[in-house]
Order: C-alpha cells, then sequence, then structure tokens
C-alpha cells in the first residue's frame, strides 16, 4: 500500500463572478488519481470533522482510498483561492488554524507492514507544525520507500530559510524525488534543469523525475537518463497534473513489485513509469480541475 502523507484542501475555482468548492491539495490529488489509478492507496492528513472534511472524506472513499490514518478534529478546512492565467494556477491559501497545519507528532499512527512506499510533498511542508510532524514521519520511516515532490508554492513561504532546511532534509531521505524546472532553480538556481536535476541524486536520492510541462518528463540515476514525451492535448488548466504524474509513476512501480528499498528500476522499468505518468496527467489538464483520470480512461 501507498500512504500519501500531506495537504487536504479546498480549492477555490473560479465560477462565473464568485468562486466554486473543488476538493483538492497536491498530495490528496495524487491520492485519488493513485486509486483511480488501481493502486493500492492510502492517506495521511489532519483532516477536519466540518462540512469541508466530510466532503474530502468522501471524495477520497470515492476514489478506493482508505482513510482510516487520518487524524480528526474539529478544526476549519484549509481553504485555496485559485486564479487562473491562461490555464496556469496560482493560489491564495487560507490556512491558519486549520486542520492540517496543526497536526503534530502525537497524530502520527502506527503504521503496518503493508504500507510499503509513503509519498510527501506541497504546501503541507512549509508551515509548523504540520511540516515538522510530516518531516518526522518520512524520518521514521526510512526503512520504506519514500517519495518527495515539494511542489513549491514561493507566495505561501514565510520563511524560506527554515522551509530550505527542511526540504533539504528530506531530500536526503528520499528514494524518489519528483521535480519541476522552476522548483530546480527555486532551489538551486540558475542553469540547466537537468544538470541541476543530477546534483540532486548526490544529496541521497536513488531516482530523480524531472517534470517539463508540454514537453514531457525525464527520469535520472546515477547510470542512467529516460526521457518520454507528453501527449498532445488541448489544456483546459494545469491544476493537478503534476500530482496525477506523481501518481502515475508510483502505480508503476508498484504493479512492477519496485517499491521496495534497493529495487532494480530498469531502462524499461522507467519508461513504463514516466509513460504511465504523462498519460494521466495529459487526461487531467484535458478538463477543469483536479479530475485525475481512471485507470478504465487510459
Amino acid at each position: 500500500m501507498i500512504l500519501c502523507c500531506g495537504e487536504a484542501l479546498i480549492d477555490m475555482l473560479p465560477q462565473g463572478e464568485g468562486f466554486a468548492p473543488h476538493a483538492g491539495g497536491a498530495v490528496f490529488n495524487t491520492a485519488i488519481a493513485l486509486g483511480r489509478l488501481g493502486a493500492p492507496a492510502s492517506f495521511f492528513s489532519g483532516l477536519s470533522n466540518d462540512l469541508f472534511g466530510t466532503r474530502l472524506s468522501a471524495a477520497l472513499e470515492a476514489s478506493k482510498v482508505d482513510t482510516a490514518f487520518c487524524a480528526r478534529s474539529n478544526r476549519p478546512t484549509t481553504l485555496a483561492f485559485v486564479t487562473l492565467t491562461d490555464g496556469q494556477a496560482t493560489y491564495a491559501f487560507y490556512d491558519e488554524n486549520t486542520a492540517g497545519r496543526l497536526l503534530s507528532p502525537e497524530d502520527l499512527p502506527a503504521l503496518p507492514a503493508d504500507v510499503t512506499a509513503l509519498f510527501f510533498g506541497g504546501i503541507s511542508l512549509v508551515s509548523e507544525p504540520a511540516a515538522d510532524t510530516y518531516a518526522t514521519l518520512m524520518a521514521r520511516e526510512a526503512s520504506r520507500v519514500t517519495m518527495l515532490d515539494p511542489n513549491i508554492r514561493p507566495g505561501f513561504i514565510t520563511d524560506p530559510a527554515g522551509y530550505r532546511e527542511r526540504i533539504g532534509r528530506m531530500i536526503g531521505l528520499a528514494d524518489i524525488i519528483k521535480i519541476s524546472d522552476e522548483d530546480l532553480h527555486w532551489l538551486e538556481g540558475q542553469g540547466d534543469p537537468v544538470d541541476l536535476a543530477k546534483g540532486l541524486l548526490v544529496k541521497g536520492p536513488k531516482l530523480v523525475l524531472l517534470t517539463e510541462g508540454a514537453r514531457g518528463a525525464r527520469a535520472l540515476t546515477a547510470t542512467q537518463e529516460r526521457f518520454v514525451a507528453a501527449p498532445k492535448v488541448t489544456v483546459a488548466d494545469t491544476v493537478g497534473a503534476g500530482d496525477t504524474f506523481n501518481a502515475g509513476v508510483l502505480a508503476a512501480l508498484e504493479q512492477a513489485g519496485a517499491l521496495t528499498k534497493g529495487a532494480d528500476w530498469s531502462d524499461d522499468l522507467l519508461d513504463t513509469a514516466l509513460g504511465l505518468g504523462t498519460r494521466a496527467a495529459a487526461v487531467t489538464v484535458s478538463r477543469p480541475g483536479a479530475n485525475p483520470p481512471w485507470a478504465h480512461e487510459l
């Protein structure tokens, strides 16, 4: 089972003169996509008992994601108001004193042996105490495969130095890193994205996945470099694209029995994982909002 650890929130998407609520959050989207692709998926976050939290729980369960590990409280749900410019999304977050933000180490679940991999990322890694709680969980479970997608939202980061230090620790612990060229430049400065991605390998990860938008995605290891072009589609918006890509990669590795420490990720397997990730993401960007595909849609 793959445990996705991170934020679940309500995306307030533009609709006419107002906004319409949609279940979302980067890690939430990855969990939803995993469940729809047929991978055994579960979710850990701080979830509210309010109207929006109930909606998030229902959405997870409808996509066959186990919610038993979630920490429930009566605190409110995080809201993210979305602005779309030429299909590209920017966000304004309302996150103070929320169920997700105030997640603490006391909320961490004991994990059974059938949890073989953990996924972390998104804005859940920005603000304390939740960010440190997830970092603690990642360190505690380092004997299992871990994947990290920083999915950086610069406008949400109030303590860049603390955030960089935390992400640096988590990069060192992760087996797999997924990162966009924009995220790479924010973390590592200017330079060729492929060279910067290769630089992450010396920090600890075995596999770095570099997404390049409409071009496609690249997989890099100490001895391999694979590239798969993205399918050409008409883009509605990019909400959830990277999150769905993450799920496709994890689902492919899980199906191949390769989500274990020290697994051999052959060229063919990396191509398969990149292919499923890019195809699934192409479906997501072809329709409004974060609406990952079911396996039969591919």
